[in-house]
């Protein structure tokens, strides 16, 4: 009876919680389906993957477009702009940009100079005119935060919904915005920058160069594009010696390797600032040089000589000393490469640049009349023929003048002198302005510097083995020919012999003079083209070294003269040479030993002199004179001097990124052989006690570190310090990964300009 009312109460309990099926006629199986419900709207449909980005690898991938249309600056019409971004995708294509949060406008204008002082043209900053700053945020809050942290209003930035990537700026703010020029002329030239903010790559990382726009110069009374006729040094022209930022192209040239401010690329980018509303008096103790452009330009590529004179002060001393510029600072075409105006528009500002020195109040050091000009409207009544910078200057007379003393080398006899000597014996053509020089002159009034033949042998492998020279001094010219005789060991006068010069000479208004007739005279080299003689047999082609080769040199004289202007400019110290044929006399892989074996650094610190202080880099010497090494150490700064290596070990005072080979390389060099050799075909470099690996010794110029070094042991390298008694070395495993081409291939890893 007990068990029957547990199990009455469990099946009611069922029941009500309907685990059961307990209703009348409930079979307990599923019932129909019922009708299917109305389809929903259909949704609008996506874009296609990759058909925008809201980042970039690299800020070349990134491209901000204006027009004329689109941008009112000027007048009394509300402020507005719209601009359009796009990104590169993972194809490559270029494709709307979405999502930008902020962006800076700089606009400037060209206005005449209505006073007599400064450039007839100059750069006018709106939003410094109106005395808001240098540029106008723009953010969709129309707020920003400015450098200092203070909030500032901001032009409104949208982008379009319908159109990805299309933004629109307008100012909701009282008033127009502050990059309007109100009072302005719609039919002067406007330029308008965007500066773009806060864009990462894929990752989240924030891009390290600038995203700015290309420049837009145009007349926005006829929306035409414009040309500015202030603008007389072309970014190009920078870029001879601070590298191309890369990935921009030909028709939009950047700058790769410029400190201030952390770049801005382009010269024309530079005068958003640096024009007449920020400029100060040159002479001013503490700060020490105008920054109006032209002025501060001048002064700081004038630094390293004005603070080597003493006449660098303040900011300009501490920020500028350092700047060695690597050309004749005369040679202002070296810069200016875009039209006329630097000759044409004289000024003071402009000349006190480099000319620190002159007080145009007083006229000391205007002149040696000691004149004195109240303003510039009298500037051109004199700088016009031949006191026109061009020829005070003495602009592009280098190029004529190392032209007027030619060696053309006739012919080589060799006499046996019966004691194990032989003499060797060289007939030189000369000619002096173009015309041969009268009997009986010598060439020792001209000469400056050096003054001698560098003659050598070639072996089979085409490397230069020096010690044959003679000099020219004290030796009489008949006929226009110039006979020089010396002997040496009958051993060193067989086979092929190379015959040049190294002769620096004084030159002036176009010709080569004697240095006596004048109190500053220029310096250039004899033009001595090289010559080969077999002293075999003359009826047989001589062996030649490979410099002569241009297929196995991957650097030449033209890129080097694009920063320095002439080879002869670096080396008038010393030497008068012009070509690499003349320089491999000495710098070669024959020649062991070195000036300087020492690798060493700055320190910071200065002595009583007020000179830095160098310390040695331990573990890192050098000890032999290839000339291959001796420009990468020179230009990566291990020598010291005006290029050098800072207590970080850093290199400090080289313009070009450390990674642009082509700076020095021909275009497309390749600098391994087919058998991981070195092109050139040198597979040795003599040290005085043996021989060492040139690839690895090519990269250990600038790649010092102990780790380094090791990696190049360890894949087969025979270094400095552990040299083999053989020049016969196997060559090293390096172009396995860094051949061209390969993973981490030089081409890759030393990217040049790139990002």
């Amino acid at each position: 009876m007990k068990k029957n009312k547990i199990t009455l109460l469990a099946m009611a309990l069922f029941c009500a919680i309907g685990v059961s099926a307990c209703g009348d006629g409930d079979d307990g199986k599923d019932g129909a389906p019922g009708e299917p419900g109305v389809p929903g709207t259909p949704g609008t449909p996506g874009a296609p993957a990759g058909s925008t980005v809201d980042a970039v690898a690299t800020a070349a991938d990134f491209k901000l477009t204006l027009q004329p249309a689109d941008i009112v600056v000027v007048g009394a019409d509300d402020f507005s702009i719209k601009f359009t971004a796009t990104g590169k995708n993972s194809k490559g294509d270029d494709v709307p940009f979405t999502g930008l949060d902020k962006v800076a406008l700089y606009v400037t204008n060209q206005v005449a100079n209505a006073t007599d002082s400064g450039a007839p043209m100059l750069w006018s900053n709106n939003a410094i005119a109106n005395e808001f700053g240098s540029s106008m945020y723009c953010t969709p809050t129309g707020k920003a935060t400015a450098r200092g942290g203070a909030e500032v209003n901001a032009c409104t930035l949208v982008e379009d919904p319908e159109n990805p990537g299309t933004y629109t700026g307008t100012w909701e703010h009282d008033g127009n915005a502050p990059v309007v020029a109100a009072a302005g002329d719609p039919n002067s030239m406007f330029r308008v920058m965007v500066r773009t903010y806060n864009v990462t790559d894929a990752n989240g990382e924030s891009i390290s160069d600038k995203l700015l726009s290309t420049p837009l110069d145009f007349i926005p009374a006829t929306g035409e594009m414009a040309v500015s006729a202030k603008d007389s040094v072309s970014s190009a022209a920078c870029i001879q010696c601070h590298s191309e930022l890369m990935g921009y192209g030909d028709d939009d040239k950047r700058i790769a390797n410029i400190g201030a401010h952390h770049n801005y690329q382009k010269v024309e980018n530079c005068i958003a600032c640096h024009n007449p509303a920020y400029a100060a008096d040159q002479n001013d103790p503490e700060k020490g040089f105008n920054p109006n452009f032209n002025a501060m330009i001048h002064t700081i590529h004038a630094g390293g000589h004005l603070a080597e004179w003493g006449v660098l002060k303040g900011e300009a001393l501490e920020e500028f000393a350092g700047v060695h510029f690597p050309a004749e600072l005369n040679e202002c075409k070296t810069c200016h490469d875009n039209g006329n105006q630097w000759k044409e528009n004289v000024y003071r500002e402009a000349c006190v640049g480099c000319h620190v020195t002159v007080n145009f109040e007083t006229g000391e050091g205007h002149s040696e009349f000691q004149l004195p000009q109240a303003d510039d409207s009298q500037c051109m009544n004199c700088h016009i023929g031949n006191l026109s910078p061009e020829i005070v200057h003495k602009v592009g007379n280098r190029a004529i003048e190392q032209e007027q003393l030619v060696f053309e080398f006739q012919g080589v006899t060799v006499t046996d002198n019966g004691d194990g000597t032989s003499a060797l014996t060289v007939k030189t053509k000369v000619t002096i302005n173009g015309a041969a020089p009268v009997d009986g002159t010598m060439l020792d009034p001209y000469i400056t510097m050096a003054g001698k033949l560098l003659i050598g042998n070639v072996d089979s492998k085409g490397a230069p083995i020096t010690g044959l020279g003679m000099s020219v001094k004290g030796v009489a010219i008949t006929g226009g020919i110039l006979t020089t005789t010396k002997s040496f060991d009958s051993a060193r006068l067989t086979g092929s012999i190379y015959v040049t010069a190294d002769m620096l000479v004084c030159a002036a208004s176009g010709e080569v003079i004697k240095c006596a007739d004048e109190d500053r005279p220029s310096k250039v080299a004899v033009s001595s083209p090289i010559k080969y003689f077999n002293l075999d047999d003359p009826a047989v082609a001589p062996m030649q070294a490979r410099m002569s080769d241009p297929a196995r040199v991957t650097v030449s004289e033209a890129k080097c003269n694009s920063c320095h202007g002439s080879l002869t400019y670096p080396k008038e110290g010393h030497h008068g040479v012009t070509e690499f044929t003349q320089c491999m006399d000495c710098h070669n892989d024959k020649n062991p030993g070195t000036y300087y074996p020492q690798a060493k650094y700055q320190t910071g610190e200065v002595d009583e002199s007020g000179a830095p202080i160098t310390a040695p880099i331990e573990g890192v010497t050098f000890a032999h004179k290839d000339l291959m090494t001796a420009a990468h150490r020179f230009h990566s700064g291990t020598y010291g001097g005006g290029i050098y290596l800072d207590k970080n070990l850093e290199t400090v005072g080289y313009p070009a990124l450390a990674t642009d080979c082509e700076a020095c390389h021909k275009d497309g060099a390749t600098f391994f052989a087919a058998d991981g050799g070195l092109t050139s075909g040198k597979r040795s470099i003599q040290v005085k006690t043996g021989y060492i690996s040139p690839v690895a010794e090519t990269c250990r110029s600038c790649h010092i570190s102990a780790s380094a070094i090791a990696h190049f042991e360890s894949n087969g390298a025979t270094v400095n310090g552990k040299a083999d008694t053989s020049a016969d070395l196997p060559v090293e495993s390096c172009a396995t990964c860094h051949a061209e081409g390969k993973t981490y291939g030089v081409d890759k890893v030393h990217a040049g300009g790139g990002h």
